[in-house]
Parts: C-alpha cells; structure tokens; sequence
C-alpha cells in the first residue's frame, strides 16, 4: 500500500478540489465568525461537549482540511478520505437540523432541511472524485 503515490488526476477533478477546499476555507471562517450561531442550530442536544466548542474546533478542522485539499498534492488522497470521514461525522449535525426544525443557512422548512440531507452525500463523493481517492479505492490500494 503507497499512500504517498497519487494518482493522476484531470485538470476539471484539480478545479473541483480547489472549490472545494476553497468552500471548506470559507465554511471554516464561518465557524470561527458570521456564521457561529447558525452552526450551532446543527450540534445535536446529545453530544456531551458545549456546543460552542463543537463548532469551533470543527471550524479549525474545516480550515486544515480545506487548505490541506488546495495546497498539500502528496496527501490528495489522505486529505480526501479525511475529509469524507469529516463529511460522515458531521451529517449526524445536518439530521439533528432537519428532526429539530431549526433554521439556519436558509434552510426555514422542513422541504429543504430534508434536500440538504441528500447533498451530503455529493460532497463525500465530490471529495473522493477530485482527491483521486475513489480511483485508489476502486483499486483496492487502500486498506
């Protein structure tokens, strides 16, 4: 297993990655700032640690993540795992949103709360495509 090997990825997958990492950037910055209280309305009542600090250090990680997405080419595919875990850590958050009826990001019904739900799993999958990791898991290089 060469986790250090990445695979070759297209220019449109690179685009991808960017925007991306550059939304990871910027969700991150909302954590920290403008968008603290809306993040909050998604950490469930049944984890144990305050909310705030929930959505700060998610707000840390968001950002390492993100720039780790745009910047760091020889961890593409850790980095895109990392982050499909992250995405899969935090849907609890996004079900948390939709069964408690809480408004935040626009989302004020139940309807779009509910289509956010099924947006997560496009990100996991857009961050797998763009890091190159699908291809290294299709392949079984992984594990």
């Amino acid at each position: 297993m060469n986790l250090q090997r990445q695979p070759h990825t297209s220019p449109l997958q690179k685009v991808a990655r960017i925007l991306l990492g550059t939304f990871m950037v910027f969700a991150g910055i909302g954590h920290l700032t403008f968008q603290r209280k809306a993040f909050q309305a998604q950490v469930p009542e049944w984890l144990p640690v305050p909310k705030d600090f929930t959505v700060v250090s998610s707000g840390f990680v968001e950002i390492a993540l993100g720039l780790t997405l745009i910047f760091w080419k020889k961890q593409r595919v850790n980095t895109g795992i990392f982050l499909a875990l992250f995405y899969i850590l935090v849907f609890p958050g996004n079900i948390a949103q939709y069964i408690g009826h809480k408004d935040a990001f626009g989302l004020d019904t139940d309807g779009k709360r509910l289509g956010r739900l099924f947006f997560q799993p496009v990100l996991i999958l857009w961050v797998l495509w763009s890091t190159g990791a699908l291809k290294k898991i299709s392949k079984r290089e992984i594990g």
